[in-house]
């Protein structure tokens, strides 16, 4: 997650940049808010392209945790059976 939060703290640092950038060029008023308008565009797609990134990397582990730990009742299911067995057969 520490790196989610870098990524983020990167993709804010650059909207920021790129505004000011934007805000202090000699341009006219409507294309200033023209560009700043490409530029949050632009941003908001980059963020909701690693906010889904991130998501499916999450889900991804959480599929994994989930099968490990099937597979350990398992084991554990199978192994409390055989034990149930045996004494049964005493």
């Amino acid at each position: 997650m520490n790196t989610s939060r870098i990524l983020l703290g990167f993709a804010a640092c650059a909207a920021i940049g790129a505004a000011l950038g934007i805000l202090f060029a000699p341009d006219k008023g409507t294309e200033t808010r023209r560009k700043i308008a490409e530029k949050s565009n632009d941003m908001a797609g980059s963020i909701k392209d690693k906010f889904t990134d991130l998501v499916d990397e999450v889900k991804e582990k959480f599929s994994g945790l989930k099968s490990d730990a099937e597979d350990v009742a398992e084991k554990g299911y199978s192994a409390y059976n055989r034990s149930k067995s045996e004494i049964n057969s005493f």
